[in-house]
C-alpha cells in the first residue's frame, strides 16, 4: 500500500471518527439534561426533607411517604443509574478513549471530538 492510499484510509478513517462522535453528542446533551434535572429534584427533595421538623419525630417510612416528592425523584434517579445514564453521559468520551488506547500502537491518538493527532515517532537506538 503505497503512502497515498494510505494517507486517504487515514482521512477516512478520521472522518468516521468524527461523524460517529458527533452523532453521540444530542443524545449525550438530552441524557445530561435529564441527570441534572432529576439531581436538581432530588436535592430540592431532601433540603426540604432534612428541614421537615417533623422528619425526626417520625419513622423512617412514614417520613418517606411524607415527602413523595423527594422519594420519587430519588427512586428515579437510582433507576436511571442502574440503566446505565452513568455510561451514556460520558459516551463520546469513552469512544475518543478506546481509540487512543488503540492508536497509541501506530503512533497516533485523537481528541474528544475524533479528530486524528500524529504522534512524533520515538527514537529507536
Amino acid at each position: 500500500m503505497n503512502s497515498l492510499e494510505q494517507a486517504e484510509d487515514l482521512k477516512a478513517f478520521e472522518r468516521r471518527l468524527m461523524e460517529y462522535i458527533s452523532s453521540l453528542q444530542p443524545a449525550t446533551l438530552r441524557w445530561r439534561m435529564i441527570l441534572i434535572v432529576v439531581s436538581v429534584c432530588t436535592a430540592t427533595g431532601a433540603w426540604k426533607w432534612f428541614i421537615d421538623p417533623d422528619t425526626q419525630k417520625v419513622s423512617f417510612s412514614s417520613s418517606l411517604w411524607n415527602h413523595p416528592f423527594f422519594t420519587i425523584s430519588c427512586i428515579t434517579l437510582i433507576v436511571l443509574f442502574f440503566a446505565g445514564i452513568h455510561r451514556r453521559v460520558v459516551a463520546p468520551s469513552i469512544i475518543a478513549a478506546r481509540c487512543r488506547t488503540v492508536l497509541a500502537e501506530y503512533n497516533m491518538s485523537c481528541d474528544e471530538t475524533g479528530q486524528l493527532i500524529l504522534n512524533p515517532a520515538a527514537n529507536i537506538q
